[in-house]
């Protein structure tokens, strides 16, 4: 079973699963998800679907074509009881940019990581993000198209918080290097709902940072009306365009900050020493046993 916690061991042992796991207690909920080589429990909407990309099953929300908008969300909602606190951390690629531009490069639009109370929605196109019009929901967007002031406040390279389907973010913070430059990009959301705080990490390593990019309040049981929920994503192009792919996701229904970490591997001199250990032992027993 489970423990309550997601340890930083469970963390760094991502890459050993070749399956999605979503599990369950009577407290608590982790959704693993490697990558995507089995989507059985995800509900594919509008233009997503899966691929093998540089080797990997990949989650790609919408393909580097324009007028799409896709999403994907955990089939089992995720009871989010325990004051809607929740820990997510996941790593995605924008790429391939095609089509119109703004004043940083070819691509659009962007995608967006969706709490919602249903799964079997895609919002609007374009600047829509596949995350417009989706009601009782929050949002974080990474979005890489200049919309204008109302929307984009002149910036095509951000990260932003959205709530209840709208695509104008309330903070919305620029970033660099570009979102849509090919890179694989690590986030970290967490939300202590004992405090109502959101908070939001960035960063083009697996290294969580130690300051949060972003930090807001937020009633989350409020904005969803109720404490049933389902995860994932969206995105959505228009006359520019990128592929837009989820690599893996890792989702605790409680605050508990998930710090990824590579497993430790011995030298290779280590390995040697601990494998003469094994030998000298082995020999003992053989001499004790001829006496």
């Amino acid at each position: 079973m489970l423990t309550k916690k997601l340890s930083l061991v469970t963390a760094s042992l991502l890459g050993i699963f070749s399956a999605p796991l979503v599990a369950q207690t009577a407290s608590a909920a982790t959704i693993l998800f490697p990558d995507f080589s089995d989507v059985s429990n995800l509900q594919l909407n509008g233009n997503a679907t899966t691929v093998v990309s540089d080797g990997q099953s990949v989650l790609r929300l919408t393909p580097s074509l324009p007028l799409q908008s896709g999403s994907a969300f955990v089939k089992d909602a995720v009871s989010l009881s325990n004051e809607a606190s929740f820990s997510a951390f996941f790593q995605f690629r924008i790429s391939n940019p095609a089509g119109i531009g703004d004043n940083d490069r070819q691509g659009a639009d962007g995608l967006v990581f969706v709490i919602q109370t249903v799964s079997d929605t895609a919002g609007g196109i374009g600047g829509g993000l596949g995350y417009a019009s989706i009601d009782n929901s929050l949002g974080i967007e990474f979005d890489t198209f200049d919309n204008g002031d109302l929307v984009d406040d002149f910036d095509g390279n951000h990260i932003g918080v959205n709530l209840n389907g709208s695509i104008i973010s309330n903070p919305l913070v620029p970033v660099t290097p570009l979102l849509n430059n090919g890179t694989i990009y690590s986030a970290w959301i967490d939300y202590n709902g004992a405090t109502d705080t959101l908070e939001v990490r960035f960063s083009d390593t697996t290294t969580r940072p130690n300051a949060a990019l972003i930090s807001k309040t937020v009633d989350l049981v409020n904005v969803l009306e109720q404490t049933d929920a389902f995860v994932g994503f969206t995105a959505g192009t228009g006359a520019g365009y990128n592929d837009h792919d989820i690599l893996n996701l890792t989702f605790v229904d409680e605050f508990a900050p998930i710090v990824p970490a590579a497993p430790s591997v011995p030298e290779p001199r280590a390995i040697l020493g601990l494998l003469t250990i094994g030998l000298l032992g082995v020999r003992s027993a053989y001499n004790r046993k001829q006496k």
